[in-house]
């Protein structure tokens, strides 16, 4: 038996999976500010390749140079690291380094500094 079933007009399209292998949009490069700045010079690109309808959830590919600077999360970020080696430290001197292939979390309320000692990638997913 085959049933008939009305399609709603109004209904939202089916969302399409985000693949990270497809072909990649250009980066938005920045700097981290100023004042914020500790060493080097850190420029920095990101592509992100999927937001949330409400705009809270994000995730894609981050680059960074070498250099340090001062961070203050606002959100809670997951980090997959592709390739370098990043130092982060904690206000409250806690300090971990990751190399490529480490996963970490940033928890959102952490304060201290990110140095990039060797050109870092890694794909990320936050939720602010």
């Amino acid at each position: 038996m085959t049933e008939n079933k009305a399609i709603d007009p109004s209904a939202k399209p089916m969302p399409k999976v985000v693949s990270f292998q497809d072909p990649l949009p250009e980066p938005q490069r920045y700097r981290p500010q100023a004042d914020r700045v500790l060493s080097g010079d850190p420029a920095q690109a990101a592509t992100n390749l999927f937001k949330s309808d409400d705009g809270r959830f994000n995730s894609g590919i981050w680059e960074a140079k070498p250099g340090k600077w001062r961070v203050v999360f606002t959100e809670s970020e997951f980090c997959h690291l592709l390739a370098g080696v990043i130092v982060v430290t904690g206000d409250d001197g806690s300090q971990r380094t990751f190399r490529a292939g480490d996963a970490f979390v940033s928890p959102a309320g952490f304060t201290g500094t990110w140095e990039i000692i060797e050109p870092a990638k890694k794909l990320y997913a936050y939720y602010e």
